[in-house]
């Protein structure tokens, strides 16, 4: 498997300073600031790239183990919500929600959801991420 990189570049002080992240190559290039991450400034964050990549991750995840399960899935769409508290006076992320919606017309309901599951349970992101409290799913199912 490959390994996967990407850079930051931070200028100045934590309060006033800003700083730039790089994806891939050139495939994402956005600017972060203190106020982007820790208030509702302009700009990205760590926790939403987190969030990103775990909405990513567990979607391919999902569909993965519903093809496994038998279960033709037509779309998984995931949005991932990183929450982000102070916890013992440090910034950490104490919870991850996946909202996802599944659509797989005439799939068995209880098969799906044992099969998205297993997928929040395994997939890489979700496993990187097991010092968090809590992976919670909010699982809608279309059939």
């Amino acid at each position: 498997m490959a390994a996967r990189q990407a850079t930051a570049k931070w200028e100045g002080t934590l309060k006033e300073g800003n700083g730039t992240m790089h994806l891939r190559q050139g495939g994402w290039e956005g600017p972060y600031t203190f106020s982007s991450r820790f208030e509702e400034g302009e700009g990205t964050n760590p926790e939403e790239l987190i969030a990103a990549a775990h909405a990513g991750c567990f979607s391919m995840a999902a569909a993965g183990d519903l093809g496994r399960a038998g279960i033709d899935v037509e779309r998984v769409e995931t949005r991932a919500t990183v929450d982000l508290r102070m916890v013992d006076g440090k910034p950490t992320i104490t919870k991850v929600t996946l909202t996802t919606e599944v659509t797989a017309p005439g799939g068995d309901e209880a098969k799906i959801r044992e099969a998205v599951e297993g997928a929040k349970d395994g997939c890489p992101v979700s496993r990187a991420l097991a010092a968090v409290d809590e992976i919670a799913l909010e699982l809608t199912i279309n059939t």
